[in-house]
């Protein structure tokens, strides 16, 4: 019976020591050599300061800035413990409520603009902290900023074009605007008056 347990447990050991400390150690060290921003977080400072991970949303309020999709991670939105969607399905009247909510809102907040509100701004990911938005969304936001900032909605529009990411590897996904770098620049570029 031992000739069959001792070579089990260590062969458990082998592996716990191999896959739960060696192999974790290395992949870290690789990516700390290699990919230092993005193994530290993809952390966006400012003035030395971390203000957020360019891979994370965060709530931005303010008329002064782009606003990111509506977020259901947490109570009040963009809280990383909570991460997930409502998982509400499309007859569900609290998603509906919920969109009809966000068509009043963006409404009220962005009165000069008349176009078709994108999707993207009505409903949340299914993380709950996408931290990007359509190039739609950024135009559709860009004259309420401009006025915000007292520049031309062109400039601004220019600047959302600047930080429009493609799709990976030319084919995945749709072109998208990270919000918080879009605004960390309006902020560099048109400082609030």
């Amino acid at each position: 019976m031992w000739e069959q347990i001792l070579p089990a447990l260590r062969l458990k050991l082998f592996m716990t020591v191999l896959l739960g400390v060696i192999y974790p150690l290395a992949i870290t060290g690789i990516c700390q050599v290699f990919f230092p921003y993005q193994a530290n977080g993809s952390l966006i400072k400012t003035g030395g300061k971390v203000i957020g991970s360019e891979l994370i949303g965060q709530n931005f309020s303010r008329p002064e800035y782009f606003q990111p999709r509506p977020s259901a991670a947490g109570s009040d939105g963009y809280d990383p413990t909570s991460s997930g969607g409502s998982n509400y399905g499309p007859t569900n009247q609290k998603l509906i409520d919920r969109v009809k909510a966000s068509v009043e809102k963006f409404r009220k907040d962005n009165p000069d603009y008349q176009g078709p509100i994108p999707a993207d701004l009505l409903t949340a990911s299914a993380s709950g902290l996408d931290p990007h938005i359509s190039p739609a969304s950024a135009e559709a936001q860009a004259p309420r900023v401009a006025k915000a900032r007292g520049v031309s909605v062109d400039q601004v529009n220019r600047l959302a074009a600047q930080f429009t990411e493609g799709p990976e590897l030319g084919i995945l996904g749709e072109p998208r605007v990270n919000v918080l770098k879009l605004n960390v620049e309006l902020e560099h570029q048109f400082p609030r008056r």
